[in-house]
């Protein structure tokens, strides 16, 4: 898949779910624990993680393919391409992070 239509596919992904976030979000705010709210909230938190882990995916696949590339070149440039990906691995992190906050309000 070349990467206009990964780029698409995303986007559709990414409005399919937002209103699935929002109202877990609001569900979880209001209903102060019901069976209700807790599944909406657990909800909310595996697409955080789950959106989170394709995207720290899709970022270390393109990252690490320029990187390979930029030190078959240069391999001075390692400490650097080391770095993008670690960046581009923090993306999961941080969803993990937004999952544990939404099950600590659950």
């Amino acid at each position: 898949m070349h990467v206009k239509g990964c780029r698409i596919w995303l986007t559709q992904l990414f409005l399919l779910l937002l209103p699935t976030i929002g109202l877990a979000q609001e569900t979880v705010a209001t209903a102060g624990g019901s069976s209700e709210a807790a599944k909406w909230g657990y909800m909310a938190a595996a697409v955080a993680v789950g959106a989170s882990s394709l995207g720290a995916g899709i970022a270390v696949a393109l990252v690490g393919s320029a990187a390979m590339g930029a030190l078959s070149e240069r391999p001075e440039l390692a400490g650097r391409a080391l770095i993008f990906l670690g960046l581009a691995e923090g993306i999961a992190i941080y969803g993990l992070i937004v999952a544990i906050m939404i099950l600590a309000k659950i």
